[in-house]
Formats: C-alpha cells, sequence, structure tokens
C-alpha cells in the first residue's frame, strides 16, 4: 500500500513538473532583396542554444518549453538584429522571418548592436511617423478584438471617430484620407458596414490568423505610398505552415471561426491558410433567439496560399470577402408607432472582395522584382422606404455604389552597394463604376436624381526612392510619386525626403517631408445639378486632387533598456480642397465623416492640421507593459467665405494610456491577462443649431456662419480586457472578455432637432459593450 502511494505521488510531482513544448523554427532573409542568408547564427539567450542557417537560410529550434523567449540573430557584415518576447504556445509552432540590415562600414572596431525596439517600421524608407504592429498588439490590447484600426487608436495622434465603428481620426484628418495596401497592393476598406470613401466601418473583415506584422504611417509617406492624406495601413500576411496542419477554431459575439493551414505535400514547400467567419449574430436570429425587426448579419474568407518555385520565382494567392447587411422592419402593429422613424423599412449592404497574385523574382545578385495583379469588388447601397397609413410603402432614398477594379503593379528593388539602393515601380488601376442616388434635401421635399452614371476610368501611379547611408547610424531617402487621374486628366508630381540619424546607442533624430495627394471618392465627380431650362450638368467633373504638405520632425530617447521616449511635432498644409461653389458657404470635404458630397465644388479651399506628439513607452519585459501618449494640435480649414475655422475632428488634446500585465504560472503552462486602455480626449466639433429656424422648417437648420465652433464635452473611455490561456499537449485555449467602455460613458456624438417633440435632440456613442470569444488552437 505504501509502495503505491509512493508511485501515485512520484507519478503526479513528475506530471506536475512536466513542460508543453513546441517548435521554434523560421528564416533569415536580407533587408533589401529578402534573399536568404545561410551562415547565419540564431541564439536564444539563457538557454545555451545556437544553431546556424542552412542554405535557404532556415533555423529551427525543437522542443522548446513554452513560454517567451529573446532570439539574437548575427551575420558578418550586418546588423545584430534582437526579437523579444517570442511566444511558444503548444497549440501551434512559431515561425519567424527575420530581415537583417547590412553594415554600411564593416571595420573590427564598428560593432552595432541590436536595439530591442519593438515598432521600427517593416519598410525601411519609413523614416518618421511609422510603426510596425504584431498581430499580438491587435489581440492583446483591450477592446482591438484582432481590428487593426481599433488598436491603431491606442497610438500617438489617433482616436476613434464613433465608438460604433472602426473609422479613425489621424492628426485632425478626415477617416476618408487613409490608404490600404496588402502585399504590396493597394485595397478597398476591408471593413464590413463600410461606406463610400471611408477607410473604416463597422467590423473588421481581416482576420488575426492571417495577419502578419505590418507598418502604420501616420504622415510623409514613403514615396511607393500614394493617394491618401492622412496615412497608411500596409498589412503583411502569414504564410501557413509549410509542414504541419495546424487548426484553430474560434466562437465568440462577434462571430464563429475556423482557420486551417498546412503544406501541400511533405516534398513541396508551399502552403495554404484560410480563415472563414459567420456572424453570432445571424446564427442568433435564425434560431429565433433575436427578433427579426433589426438584423444584422455578415460573414467573411480570407486566405492565403505560398507557391515558391525553383527556377520561376515565388507566387502567392491571396483575398478576402465580405458580405454585411442590415435590415430594419417597422413594427407589425402599427398601434405602437410613436414617431415618424417608426414607419421607416431600410435596408443597407455591403460586401466587398479582393483576390491578388504576386509575383517575386530575383534577377542576379542585385535585383528582385516584385510584381502583382489584383481584382477588387465592392458594392455598397442603401434603399429606404416609408410606410404610410394603409400599409403601402413609398420609396425615401435610394441610394448605390458599385465598382469593380483591376490593378497590376511592378517594383524594382535594385541594391547598387551596402550604401545605395532604388527602389520604383508602377501602378496601373482600371475601374469600373455604376453609381446611382435619389434623396431629397428634407423630409419633405420631392426626390431628386443626384447620381445616375456608369462607365469606366483609370488611375496610373509611379515612383522611384532611392535610400543613400553615408554612415552606419544615417540613413537619407528621396523619391518622387506620381498620380493621374484619367476620368479628368489631373494629376500631381510629389517630391518626398526624408533622414534618421542614431545619434548614440539611446537616440535619434528624423526629419521628414512630403507632397501628398488624393483623388475624391469617385461618385462625387458625377453629382448631378438641374438647371433652371431643366439641363442636367455635372459641376464636379472636373474637380482637381486634394493635395497636402507634411513636414515632421522627429526625436526618441531611449531611457532604459525597455523603454523609450519619442517626440514628435508635425505640420500639415492642406490645399485644393474642394469647397462649395457659394461664396458664403462653410461646406468642406475636410469635414466629411460618412457622406459623399453631392453639391456643386470647387478647389479653393484649405487647411492647417498641426501639433505635437509625446509617448512614453515600456515596451513587454517581465510580461508587463506600459504606453502613456500626449497629443495636442489645432485642426482648421477655410471654406469658399474665406474664414478659418475649427474642422469637425479638431479635439485639440489626446491622452492615451494602455497598460497590461500577464501572470504566468511557474509550469508557464497557464496564463491569466490584464490590459486596460483609457482614452481621454477633447470632443468633437459640432455646429449649432436655430431652433427658431428649425421651428419654423420642420427639420434641423444650422448656424451656418457659425460652422463647428460648439465643442462637445470631452470624451473618456475606459476599455477593459481579461484572458486566461492553457497549454496543453498540442493544444492551445483561450477564452477572454472585452469590455469596451468599462464605465458606460455615455460620450456625445451629435445634435439635431426633434420636430415631433419640438426641441433639439443629442446622440450619443455607444454604451458598455462586452466581448466574450473563446479560442481553442491545435
Amino acid at each position: 500500500m505504501k509502495m503505491k502511494l509512493f508511485l501515485a505521488l512520484s507519478l503526479f510531482s513528475l506530471s506536475a513538473q512536466a513542460q508543453f513544448r513546441q517548435q521554434i523554427r523560421g528564416i533569415v532573409v536580407d533587408q533589401v532583396l529578402q534573399k536568404p542568408m545561410a551562415g547565419a547564427t540564431v541564439s536564444i539567450p539563457g538557454t545555451h542554444q545556437s544553431v546556424i542557417t542552412d542554405i535557404d537560410g532556415v533555423f529551427r529550434f525543437k522542443e522548446m518549453p513554452v513560454g517567451s523567449y529573446r532570439i539574437t540573430i548575427t551575420y558578418s557584415g550586418f546588423k545584430e538584429a534582437m526579437l523579444d518576447n517570442i511566444i511558444v504556445n503548444s497549440g501551434k509552432e512559431t515561425v519567424l522571418t527575420v530581415q537583417l540590415e547590412a553594415l554600411v562600414k564593416t571595420e573590427s572596431e564598428v560593432i552595432i548592436k541590436a536595439n530591442s525596439k519593438k515598432n521600427k517600421p517593416l519598410n525601411d524608407m519609413s523614416a518618421v511617423s511609422a510603426r510596425a504592429f504584431t498581430v499580438e498588439e491587435t489581440q492583446r490590447y483591450a477592446a482591438a478584438v484582432n481590428d487593426p484600426l481599433r488598436m491603431a487608436a491606442a497610438f500617438p495622434g489617433v482616436m476613434a471617430n464613433d465608438d460604433g465603428n472602426n473609422n479613425i481620426v489621424i492628426r485632425g484628418n478626415s477617416p476618408t484620407g487613409l490608404l490600404w495596401r496588402m502585399e504590396g497592393v493597394d485595397i478597398p476598406s476591408p471593413n464590413h458596414f463600410s461606406q463610400p470613401g471611408l477607410s473604416g466601418g463597422g467590423i473588421s473583415i481581416l482576420s488575426s490568423q492571417l495577419l502578419s506584422n505590418s507598418d502604420f504611417v501616420t504622415a510623409a509617406f514613403a514615396a511607393e505610398y500614394g493617394n491618401a492624406l492622412s496615412g497608411v495601413f500596409d498589412i503583411k500576411l502569414r504564410k501557413g505552415n509549410n509542414e504541419k496542419r495546424e487548426y484553430s477554431l474560434q466562437a465568440g459575439v462577434l462571430g464563429l471561426n475556423a482557420a486551417m493551414e498546412g503544406p501541400f505535400s511533405k516534398k513541396y514547400k508551399g502552403s495554404y491558410l484560410i480563415n472563414y467567419r459567420y456572424s453570432t449574430l445571424t446564427l442568433l436570429n435564425k434560431i429565433g433567439v433575436l427578433p427579426d425587426d433589426n438584423v444584422t448579419n455578415f460573414q467573411d474568407l480570407s486566405y492565403n496560399i505560398y507557391l515558391p518555385t525553383s527556377k520561376l520565382g515565388t507566387f502567392t494567392l491571396f483575398g478576402f470577402g465580405g458580405l454585411s447587411d442590415q435590415d430594419f422592419n417597422p413594427d407589425k402593429d402599427s398601434s405602437r408607432w410613436e414617431a415618424k422613424s417608426d414607419r421607416y423599412v431600410s435596408r443597407f449592404i455591403s460586401n466587398t472582395g479582393m483576390s491578388g497574385l504576386t509575383h517575386s523574382i530575383l534577377a542576379g545578385k542585385k535585383l528582385k522584382i516584385n510584381s502583382a495583379i489584383g481584382i477588387s469588388y465592392t458594392k455598397l447601397g442603401y434603399d429606404e422606404d416609408y410606410t404610410e397609413d394603409d400599409l403601402s410603402l413609398s420609396t425615401s432614398y435610394i441610394d448605390k455604389y458599385n465598382t469593380r477594379k483591376l490593378s497590376f503593379s511592378t517594383t524594382a528593388n535594385y541594391k547598387f552597394s551596402n550604401r545605395l539602393h532604388l527602389r520604383a515601380g508602377f501602378i496601373n488601376t482600371q475601374i469600373h463604376y455604376k453609381f446611382y442616388r435619389l434623396s431629397s434635401e428634407h423630409e419633405d421635399d420631392p426626390l431628386e436624381e443626384k447620381l445616375n452614371t456608369s462607365g469606366n476610368t483609370s488611375t496610373q501611379q509611379a515612383f522611384a526612392q532611392w535610400q543613400y547611408k553615408p554612415a552606419n547610424e544615417v540613413t537619407l531617402n528621396a523619391g518622387l510619386h506620381y498620380l493621374r487621374l484619367s476620368h479628368n486628366n489631373t494629376s500631381s508630381a510629389e517630391p518626398r525626403l526624408s533622414a534618421r540619424w542614431n545619434i548614440n546607442n539611446r537616440s535619434s533624430i528624423g526629419v521628414g517631408y512630403g507632397l501628398h495627394s488624393q483623388i475624391q471618392t469617385l461618385n462625387v465627380y458625377f453629382a448631378q445639378q438641374q438647371l433652371p431650362n431643366d439641363d442636367v450638368v455635372l459641376p464636379n467633373k472636373n474637380l482637381d486632387l486634394t493635395k497636402s504638405h507634411h513636414y515632421v520632425l522627429s526625436f526618441s530617447y531611449r531611457l532604459a533598456k525597455n523603454m523609450q521616449l519619442k517626440t514628435e511635432v508635425y505640420y500639415q498644409r492642406l490645399f485644393n480642397v474642394p469647397v462649395a461653389t457659394h461664396d458664403s458657404s462653410t461646406l468642406s470635404t475636410l469635414n466629411v465623416e460618412y457622406e459623399y458630397v453631392t453639391d456643386p465644388l470647387v478647389n479653393k479651399g484649405k487647411g492647417r492640421n498641426y501639433g505635437a506628439e509625446i509617448s512614453l513607452e515600456r515596451y513587454l519585459h517581465n510580461n508587463f507593459y506600459l504606453t502613456l501618449s500626449n497629443s495636442v494640435y489645432q485642426s482648421k480649414y477655410t471654406a469658399a467665405d474665406g474664414v478659418e475655422r475649427n474642422t469637425r475632428f479638431n479635439g485639440n488634446y489626446i491622452v492615451t494610456f494602455i497598460t497590461g500585465k500577464d501572470f504566468v504560472n511557474e509550469r508557464k503552462s497557464k496564463t491569466i491577462g490584464v490590459n486596460i486602455k483609457t482614452i481621454c480626449a477633447g470632443g468633437l466639433r459640432t455646429t449649432p443649431i436655430d431652433l427658431a429656424a428649425s421651428r419654423q422648417a420642420g427639420y434641423t437648420v444650422f448656424k451656418e456662419k457659425e460652422a463647428y465652433s460648439f465643442q462637445n464635452p470631452a470624451y473618456f473611455r475606459a476599455d477593459l480586457r481579461v484572458s486566461m490561456k492553457w497549454n496543453r499537449k498540442h493544444v492551445t485555449s483561450t477564452l477572454s472578455l472585452d469590455i469596451q467602455n468599462l464605465t458606460n460613458r455615455l460620450n456625445i456624438f451629435n445634435q439635431y432637432y426633434d420636430d415631433e417633440k419640438d426641441k433639439i435632440t443629442t446622440m450619443y456613442q455607444t454604451g458598455l459593450i462586452p466581448i466574450l470569444n473563446y479560442k481553442i488552437e491545435f
């Protein structure tokens, strides 16, 4: 009996001490040409483990205990690279791609140690106002819920435009000024419930299962980026595991997800990665848990297929597709109708899809060529009917926005030497469009056809940028971007300049300048105007591009090994801004949030955004991270009346605090995470309502001469994320709860005149929203 008890206790003790294990592997490439680097030394400090990359640049560490590791990579003639906080879970292999930067001087006395700065941009020609973000950040930050836009709201100078969606305001710019790019291809907004011209929507289509580390840029973009005024999301996709099949299942408030990845065969290095999501709300509606009067539906598919060849280069096939719609139906019992709004039947649809094929090949030892073909489709629409007393329906609004795009691009990277390299390319995009709008100026006015057109147009972009390094710690970038819209033959040639000097191991300084332009939301060009003689003209047909000069000065100082202080000062001058034609009008497209403009416009407006940002960031170390950022800024515009005013987005300040701590058990098999994000910002601007004039007219009448003179009360929101992760043999499970707006503060969004209640009514942003999710990886 004693022997049995001893054996049982021994087995229990061995089980308690056992650690779950998984493999770390990856590839080391050079930064410019992405060539595999054989012979690099890859080490894991603290474990006494070190390996040498093989002829394909591949390294691997087998049977590593789950936990967090630091990895260093060294190679003669290149700067040492260091990767911090590499997480190893038992459910999936950890697969890495490491880029090494060549040294300009390689004398024996030159020693360049790794800098553990995690947010250094992947694009080596982005010197200022740019940072990389990781998939981990989209998952870790409170209420980010795997969404790059919601995650970015935690960065300096960025704030959410409306808690009910993921549109963001960057340094006082409208949410329309953002460019999305994926695998080097410009793409439509990858968001459900998006609207014409906007960069965001309700929910991201992109799955964190596919995302790899990517870049977010907020000013003075590198020359390869065009057709944007406020920012760039340069998204990179993760390759599927090409050695073993792996799976992921999720169930939560935002949907039911299934992902799979793996090799095509044991003898081929290609792989596939596919993710599908179906709306939980739709499922609950179909089984009768949710009512039928207000239905929100969405589903999406995303994929990345990696197809390397031995002699013809590498091909990838990638894409995403999202279907989303929202229906509202009035109560079938008309006796319950209390207001006109209860009588409306509406349907909103937002479908977006994109597929791309890329090819990359090394042509000799110094040249790499990347080419891509992309096809995208966007179908947006909103139909609204009014229910009469006899229950018949009368059309009150129709809006349809359909586009199909076919783009071809090619980029050449030529490395003259370790000091100098050139990147140049062009993008041609063919566009087919079909637009229609039937609407009225006010509720009881007759319907007018504001848009009714279809046809084809195209855009052409070309760029060239040089990078020169006179010394190991000095980088100079110079380039030119060209953008043309064939519809009216408007174009822009845009110089770009930037420089960075790493003064020493602690401090660096950077400067940047760029001229940037953006075409108008396409249907703005086809807005119709009916003349007194009943002729219909297109007053906006020849609108020019909106343009802006960006100036940036940045300074960063490393206070400690894992703590950095960074400051940026910026000035943006916008010109050629479309404004209303009337000399007394205050309308400017710089204030557009959701609706595209169909009024007659001219390029006579201008604007200014300027401010300073300072952030203190403690990188994740010992399972703890913290960032405190402060932004003070001004956002001004001038319309046709010549008066400079605040823009809608001039909140004047943003203070963001994010922090988190992981509590890991001794075996490192269980992790409890607590993450907090708080945002305090100046309220958005609104135009005061003329109550007397509104009563007389029966609809909202604004005091146009006082446009955006009133500021909403300060915005405050606190978010919380609590998660628990379990590692078991070949399985990782994560249970998480994100709570957006933990204090349930009702931040003011806007106001309007309610003629039925004869008063000014305030619209509020969303209150507390809990988001529960469970994920299992194996």
